[in-house]
């Protein structure tokens, strides 16, 4: 009887325990079926949570009545939520797996802004490209960085030489000119190399790439009207990390890069190289390269030294050298006459230096100090005419930040020099110019709530001809809830006149005026943007985001490119430049697939007194669709499609709208993969549908290149990783 007893007593204890409010569960890999420590799963709207021990199980106790949302979240997973209701009848702990998510695990905090937050908790919107998402971009174009940022929505990557390749980026249907390229908060990449930059910045050795859309001029300085890019490159870990591409193309290209890091206690490594090389490659057949005939070497050493536990810096040293030919396929190989003359011979030389040194004063205050010296060689040639020069720069930053409960500061100086010098070679009048610009900025993150963040800035630049420029700007978070943010955000910006634009390139600077810094003075900017973004588990397996972002940037005065009396001359009117639209970003994810859909619609006009003009070369919509079916560490298959919509031309001729078509495989085995990329699979060439070039072939006169003239390119080959 007393067992009996003691049976109901223990049955009626199990069913009580069991039956109070009161959630158990065992989270595990779903992949590799390990259990996951630390995972964080909480009661939606509550403060009522735990984390998974070393087995992956977890309890959270006195949950209150009624159905409740729990999340589970683990750096690297796809979020998990279900609702259950309260009291919770379970006989054993839920066995819970969690997916791999690319997104959460690499491009977890953002660099660009000054601040070290999680991009999910950073006012001003920022995109980044990292991870698996940055490796599978690499794979496809493995030597240059124009395909990863063409084939996000609002970015355009603009070719301005039929024959060479030379390229510039364009965000939201802007000239290149408006957009700053950083290399870890660095600007590198302006002036004479911007039409040679994206052609030249291999992506083996970055860990993300960051662009913010609209004006960022505040953060880092003029130029940055369209927006900003930042390379940032990988840093040495207490683990060694050995990397190595080698890729070859259907077009007889050549990719060979390398990189390493290696981190003791006091001193850290990074060595980063790379050979690339191209043939020349005529698809159409009309004796033109459409891929150019070049080499190229690249070698990015880097060290890091910790002084101790509040002080370090780090020093590098990048250099690039490249030799790039393209036009008459005969002239290239050899076979030139009377008739096969025409050729575009770019020839450059890039050295830099940079230092950056971080002393960390207290646990919420610390310093840096940053300096690049950089020198840039280029020699642009064509029949009978030659534009060449040496442009130096350098930048220097002393910044201090800050860090409160609420409130985390940033404030800093800067000087940017920036010289050219031509080499006269002709009668050719000599474009040469010297700036020096002072500047000075503050910025303040305010957390007012846990759902809403502030974030304002000022910066005061003072340019040696065109004078002072006051650039405040504004960004807020708020969020609804955990799955809905909204983000809006304003700002001006400015950028001083330059000879180097997308159409000086397209004329290799000849016959181009220098500016007349009596009668231009710099372009001036306002931009804001207002951003949603919505994600939402459907079922257990069905996960659903979208992204929408609305933009508008006024460009007051801008200087264009006239021909006039057989030159051309930047001049400056009276009137805008308008750019507006809406970005759209739809991804839904399904076990192993993920399916990207982003829709831009840019609407880009010059506004006059009396008439308003379409910005030429922009396509007002574009789709970015791509389905992926992925498992993790083992294989990739991309599927491709995009759209561009027809574009108004410099000539007044409307161009054909186009779809391009790509399909990526890659299979992956511990430290090695195999990958194999069909780009352009069928085909598309503007050379089927378009004229890219008038008169003899002697002396060709081309048109705008709107889509592509390489065609379909297979590439592929090994990457390995230890």
């Amino acid at each position: 009887m007393k067992i009996i007893n003691f049976l109901l007593v223990l049955f009626f204890y199990q069913t009580f325990v069991w039956c109070q409010n009161i959630f158990q569960a065992t989270v595990k890999d779903q992949e590799s079926n390990n259990p996951l420590v630390g995972a964080n799963v909480f009661v939606e709207s509550t403060s009522i949570g735990a984390t998974t021990n070393a087995d992956g199980f977890v309890e959270v106790i006195n949950v209150p009545n009624g159905n409740h949302q729990i999340n589970i979240t683990y750096i690297g997973y796809k979020e998990w939520s279900i609702n259950f209701d309260f009291p919770l009848n379970q006989n054993s702990p839920l066995e819970i797996f969690l997916q791999h998510d690319a997104e959460e695990m690499e491009a977890v905090y953002v660099l660009t802004t000054r601040s070290s937050r999680t991009i999910d908790d950073e006012p001003t919107r920022v995109e980044a490209i990292s991870g698996e998402e940055l490796d599978e971009k690499g794979n496809m174009k493995p030597g240059d960085i124009r395909m990863l940022l063409n084939e996000s929505t609002g970015i355009q990557t603009q070719q301005t030489s039929a024959t060479s390749y030379n390229s510039s980026i364009r965000i939201q249907g802007l000239d290149g000119k408006y957009t700053q390229i950083l290399k870890d908060g660095f600007p590198l990449y302006s002036g004479f190399s911007g039409g040679l930059s994206l052609l030249q910045i291999v992506p083996l050795d970055l860990r993300q790439v960051e662009v913010i859309k609209g004006a960022a001029s505040t953060l880092y300085g003029g130029g940055a009207i369209a927006g900003l890019v930042n390379l940032v490159s990988r840093i040495p870990e207490k683990e060694n990390y050995y990397s190595f591409l080698l890729n070859g193309t259907s077009a007889k290209g050549l990719d060979v890069s390398g990189f390493y890091s290696k981190k003791n206690e006091k001193i850290g490594t990074t060595i980063f190289t790379s050979y690339n090389m191209g043939s020349p490659y005529d698809p159409a057949n009309i004796g033109l390269t459409a891929i150019p005939k070049f080499e190229r070497l690249t070698f990015n050493p880097k060290v890091y030294v910790y002084l101790n536990d509040i002080t370090s810096f780090n020093l590098g040293f990048n250099s690039t050298l490249e030799d790039r030919i393209g036009g008459d396929l005969d002239y290239i190989q050899g076979r030139s006459d009377s008739i096969h003359t025409y050729f575009e011979n770019n020839k450059t030389t890039r050295f830099s230096t940079l230092f950056d040194l971080t002393h960390q004063q207290s646990e919420k205050s610390r310093i840096s100090i940053k300096n690049t010296i950089s020198s840039y060689k280029r020699s642009a040639e064509i029949p009978n005419y030659n534009f060449s020069g040496l442009q130096l720069t350098s930048f220097s930053e002393l910044n201090i930040r800050n860090i409160g409960e609420r409130l985390e500061w940033v404030a800093g100086l800067n000087l940017l020099t920036d010289r050219f010098s031509q080499e006269k070679i002709d009668s050719t009048v000599k474009v040469d110019y010297h700036h020096l610009t002072l500047g000075g900025f503050v910025q303040n993150t305010w957390n007012i709530s846990e759902k809403m963040h502030l974030e304002t800035g000022l910066r005061l630049d003072h340019q040696d001809e065109y004078g002072l420029f006051i650039l405040p700007r504004f960004s807020m978070l708020m969020k609804a809830n955990q799955k809905l943010t909204f983000r809006v955000g304003g700002g001006m910006g400015y950028k001083m006149p330059t000879v180097f634009t997308e159409d000086s390139e397209k004329l290799n600077f000849r016959n181009v005026s220098p500016i007349n810094n009596h009668n231009i003075n710099a372009e001036e900017s306002f931009g804001s943007n207002f951003d949603i973004n919505y994600r939402t588990t459907l079922t257990d397996k069905l996960i659903f985001s979208i992204n929408s972002l609305i933009f508008y940037t006024n460009i007051e005065n801008p200087i264009t490119l006239e021909p006039i009396l057989g030159k051309y001359e930047f001049l400056q009117s009276s009137n805008q430049i308008i750019s507006q639209g809406v970005e759209t970003n739809i991804k839904l994810s399904y076990e192993h697939f993920k399916l990207f859909i982003g829709h831009t619609f840019a609407d880009v006009k010059q506004h006059f007194e009396e008439e308003t003009v379409k910005i030429p070369l922009v396509a007002p919509h574009r789709l970015n669709n791509v389905l992926i079916y992925e498992v993790h560490d083992k294989i990739r298959i991309g599927l491709e499609a995009y759209y561009f919509s027809q574009q108004k031309l410099n000539d007044g001729r409307t161009g054909n709208a186009y779809w391009i078509f790509g399909l990526m495989t890659e299979r992956i085995w511990g430290n090695y993969s195999l990958f194999i990329n069909f780009e352009n699979f069928t085909d598309t060439r503007q050379t089927k549908f378009d004229e890219i070039y008038s008169g003899p072939i002697s002396n060709p006169i081309f048109n705008d290149i709107y889509a592509p003239v390489d065609g379909f390119v297979i590439n592929g080959g090994i990457k390995l990783r230890f």
